[in-house]
């Protein structure tokens, strides 16, 4: 073999090697499970050979006013994030959060590609439910967890009645830039042809989305929400308030449920 062949070789081979391990940087998950204070039922879901799981929390009202599929962000499991969808369940939604490969009770290892899988097998399996069948459907999205909700609401449109974006980054490789500016350009290359929100919100057409974002956000620059909202087409609204990552909730609960509520007005 010629040495430019080798040469050539062994850069695609480095390519794909570190394609595999920068899946690595983004997910974080924990196996520890906090306390959860609502009543919420357990689900499985076999995926090849590993197990997702995921729990499906009820408000007290006979007739729940929609169905939230919730994704959450890159540390931690769906108990980490139950402060956010608490409020939306005392005021009447049912919520789904799942829990993707490796977070939680989930096996496994999550990657870009399986969490996209995963993702709208959640969705198909969730959405045949008896109890959410004749309800409408909102994706949320919460910091990465925007990137898979953003793409689900793309491919699924039609069967949805809204998307939020809480703290998401416009996409994989940008919020990466901004750890690592000086591998920017690398970054942009290996992630080219992984699903990115600003992106997929340019194909949700006639879908009411709500952007939720801080000024004051140490994780996601305020800038990326900016450009995932410009990005959408109306309907669209933009709630802002001033607390860190992902505390909208915690500072404007009322305005939060308002504004989820209007996605389905």
């Amino acid at each position: 073999m010629k040495a430019k062949a080798i040469i050539t070789l062994l850069s695609l081979l480095l390519v794909q090697f570190f394609q595999a391990q920068i899946d690595d940087k983004f997910y974080q998950p924990s196996k520890n499970l906090k306390p959860i204070d609502l009543k919420f039922e357990d689900i499985s879901i076999p995926v090849e050979k590993d197990t997702i799981t995921a729990i499906f929390l009820k408000p007290k009202v006979e007739k729940p006013k929609a169905t939230i599929l919730f994704f959450h962000g890159a540390g931690g499991n769906v108990s980490s994030y139950v402060f956010m969808v608490k409020p939306l369940v005392e005021n009447g939604f049912q919520v789904a959060m799942v829990d993707f490969r490796g977070y939680g009770k989930s096996t496994g290892i999550p990657t870009h590609v399986n969490v996209a899988a995963d993702g709208q097998k959640f969705f198909d399996l969730i959405t045949k439910r008896n109890d959410v069948k004749n309800t409408k459907i909102i994706v949320y999205g919460a910091s990465l967890g925007s990137q898979i909700s953003a793409h689900l609401a793309r491919t699924n449109k039609d069967k949805i009645s809204g998307l939020v974006i809480d703290g998401g980054m416009s996409s994989f490789a940008d919020i990466a830039a901004v750890f690592a500016p000086q591998f920017k350009d690398a970054l942009a290359k290996m992630l080219s042809s992984v699903y990115a929100a600003k992106e997929d919100v340019k194909f949700t057409e006639g879908l009411p989305k709500l952007f939720i974002y801080s000024k004051n956000d140490k994780t996601v620059p305020f800038s990326q929400g900016e450009e995932v909202y410009k990005n959408a087409s109306e309907p669209k609204q933009f709630l802002e308030f001033t607390a860190d990552h992902l505390s909208a909730v915690t500072e404007k609960p009322a305005e939060v449920v308002k504004a989820v509520e209007d996605l389905i007005k």
